[in-house]
């Protein structure tokens, strides 16, 4: 046995239903309700802007610079899965581009979320109904020599991922959810979603947005106001 070198071909996933729980809502709402400290480091970014990403995550981890254990992954993950990978945050040699992504598509994957580099990032940009957020970008390809971990726990961003959990993404950024928190993380942001669509509607309507705590705030500060 190789050590690091591993692959757990089968994993327990959510329930459809329970992913679909988040469908449209903004990453920066279910933040809000994870302590506003769950999504990943900004630097991992969209590559193009389509909209949600929403899925479960299958989880690689690889070498720097090596693709071995993702071309793996590829044929094993399932449709509604999204590719996890912790390529170490090293971005002077691309995973993946456009023809692997495109396969993982054709498979009925959902997206790739690469804590590492990409290439071809025009043509994973265009491409509709997949996503795709990375680190950076570089034509330099990997090497393919392993070794490497699929479904095991890996970090992404500063975050830990383990197999299964819920992968939520939008133009803001991506974060992770344990299947046991999701029902009540959802209905948290659901009650927050509707708190704020009523402040817009002041905002919209008689152009007021109420916050008392602001003054109560600079008073317990001891803010001098002239």
């Amino acid at each position: 046995m190789s050590i690091g070198c591993k692959i757990i071909k089968e994993f327990d996933r959510p329930a459809p239903e329970l992913v679909a729980r988040f469908k449209n809502m903004p990453v920066a709402n279910i933040d809000d309700n994870m302590g506003r400290i769950a999504a990943v480091d900004a630097a991992i970014e969209p590559i193009g802007y389509k909209g949600q990403l929403l899925g479960t995550a299958f989880t690689v981890r690889v070498p720097q610079g090596d693709n071995l254990m993702f071309h793996a992954a590829m044929d094993l993950a399932k449709p509604g899965d999204v590719i996890v990978i912790d390529a170490g945050g090293f971005t002077d040699r691309a995973i993946f581009g456009e023809l692997m992504a495109t396969y993982c598509k054709s498979r009925g994957i959902k997206g790739i979320v690469c804590d590492g580099a990409i290439r071809d990032r025009g043509g994973l940009a265009d491409m509709e109904d997949f996503h795709v957020y990375a680190r950076a970008a570089t034509p330099n390809g990997p090497y393919k020599n392993g070794p490497g971990e699929i479904n095991v726990p890996v970090v992404i961003g500063g975050k830990t991922v383990y197999p299964g959990d819920i992968v939520v993404g939008d133009d803001d950024g991506v974060l992770f959810i344990r299947p046991e928190l999701a029902n009540a993380l959802a209905d948290a942001t659901l009650a927050v979603e509707e708190k704020e669509a009523g402040i817009m509607a002041h905002i919209l309507n008689d152009g007021t947005y109420d916050r008392p705590w602001v003054e109560e705030k600079l008073e317990e500060i001891g803010c001098q106001v002239f």
